[in-house]
């Protein structure tokens, strides 16, 4: 597995891995974390995603040719968790290809972003996910080394989230 800089041109592998990625999370019954409708038909989301892509850092694996993850980190975090005190990366994405789900492609992109992070003088790498239903993606963070520090809820209230810390 390669890790590779990437950026807005990659936004449409982007949305196929999140569409993909929704697809499986309701074919489990989860829904609550992204619905039903799949992001790349909703232009405000292309246009989120796009942005994030242009704003941040973007980092793909690639597996034999193949996309098979990607993570856009930023040094700041969003509007709806608090503030760091300290300068930070931010998880703004990780998301794996479905395809190659079980293969080591985010905790590889996590360890990146914490080499990149360290490598920039920063000590801090956060992350926000989903806290609803069964809590799996709150407990593959913490596997990955990362503390939860707060809870918040998005979207008016309807979408639990999680906060997580790590201290590089």
């Amino acid at each position: 597995m390669d890790v590779v800089r990437g950026g807005p041109a990659d936004v449409p592998a982007i949305m196929r891995m999140l569409d993909d990625a929704q697809d499986w999370l309701a074919s489990q019954g989860r829904t609550g974390q992204w619905g039903t409708d799949h992001w790349s038909a909703i232009p405000a989301a292309v246009d989120r995603f796009t942005q994030l892509a242009s704003s941040g850092t973007v980092w793909l694996a690639v597996i034999d040719g193949a996309v098979a993850g990607v993570i856009i980190t930023s040094t700041t975090s969003p509007d709806y968790v608090p503030p760091a005190t300290e300068p930070e990366h931010y998880v703004s994405l990780l998301v794996t290809a479905r395809a190659f789900a079980g293969a080591g492609v985010g905790a590889t992109l996590l360890a990146h972003a914490r080499t990149e992070a360290r490598a920039a003088g920063v000590e801090l790498l956060r992350v926000d996910c989903y806290d609803g239903d069964d809590h799996r993606l709150v407990a593959y963070y913490e596997k990955q080394g990362f503390t939860p520090i707060a809870t918040f809820t998005a979207k008016n209230g309807t979408w639990p989230g999680r906060l997580l810390a790590q201290r590089l």
